[in-house]
């Protein structure tokens, strides 16, 4: 190097360098780790309990490894109007609420994501909205206008209670996976003679359907677990859900059978499981839109 060439080049200042390995790194990848560690126990315990006890002889409140296995917890509660009918009752107010939400919520969120209108965001910060009520304070209103209706006691006014109150986020969720379909699919639809609803049949609903597996699993996981409304709204045993049987498992057995608790959680969750599984078996990649549009 010249005397010319060490005067025109400016002299960078090398600070201290921060290396993948360094002390810093590793105590903030250590702190992470221990946080998720922490956080993976927590779920891990209930459900360690649940299959512990299921098996379990003598099963307590406190999680312990059962000294030798049993089924008869699951025999005991293996019993139609036990536990396979409040099963029943639940899979069907649940797959209900879930169908009604997303084929409504379909025909709400279509028009709000193909079409602009000067009111369209004030309508969907009040749809919005509309999610963030919760139900415990709806239940006095509803229930009185159930009561002018005739309507309780019925799976039905059941299953259109929690669809309604599922449809303000359903419709939220699904306009965003709308958006991400292109229009220039439906418009070249269009120019086949295609009319809106044939477009959103063929093209636009096989292309998002992750987004509507996702709705579909959202809202039936939310009513599977729903405690409040069918207690509140449904008076005879037989069309309680399972969610409900359980209170009146032990209303009815007095002193908490622990064992057939955790069978009665074990099979109550397999549904969801088995919905799960299906659903993301069939939605597939849907999304793979690379070459769906050329130009």
């Amino acid at each position: 190097m010249t005397a010319t060439e060490a005067i025109v080049r400016p002299s960078v200042s090398r600070g201290p360098r921060i290396s993948v390995a360094s002390p810093v790194k590793r105590r903030s990848a250590w702190l992470a780790n221990t946080v998720l560690i922490v956080v993976g126990v927590v779920f891990l315990v209930p459900i360690a309990w649940i299959v512990f006890s299921a098996v379990s002889p003598s099963a307590t409140v406190s999680i312990s490894v059962p000294e030798r296995l049993t089924f008869d917890n699951f025999v005991s509660v293996f019993d139609w109007s036990m536990t396979l009918l409040p099963l029943w009752n639940s899979t069907l107010i649940s797959f209900g609420t879930a169908l009604i939400t997303v084929v409504v919520g379909v025909l709400a969120a279509y028009p709000l994501s193909r079409h602009n209108s000067r009111f369209q965001r004030g309508f969907m910060y009040s749809v919005l909205f509309g999610s963030c009520l919760p139900i415990t304070a709806m239940m006095v209103p509803v229930y009185a206008l159930f009561v002018q209706l005739k309507m309780l006691d019925s799976q039905v006014s059941v299953i259109l209670f929690m669809a309604a109150t599922s449809l303000p986020m359903a419709i939220w969720m699904l306009k965003n996976f709308m958006d991400s379909v292109p229009v220039s699919l439906e418009e070249a639809a269009w120019v086949d003679g295609a009319s809106s609803m044939r477009a959103l049949w063929t093209i636009v609903l096989p292309l998002m359907r992750p987004g509507i597996s996702v709705v579909f699993i959202f809202v039936f996981t939310q009513a599977w677990g729903n405690f409040f409304v069918p207690f509140v709204l449904l008076f005879s045993s037989e069309k309680m859900p399972a969610a409900v049987a359980i209170f009146t498992f032990f209303g009815n057995h007095g002193a908490v059978a622990y064992g057939q608790l955790a069978a009665f959680a074990a099979l109550y969750s397999v549904p969801i499981l088995v919905l799960y599984l299906l659903v993301q078996r069939l939605s597939g990649s849907s999304f793979a839109l690379a070459g769906g549009v050329k130009g």
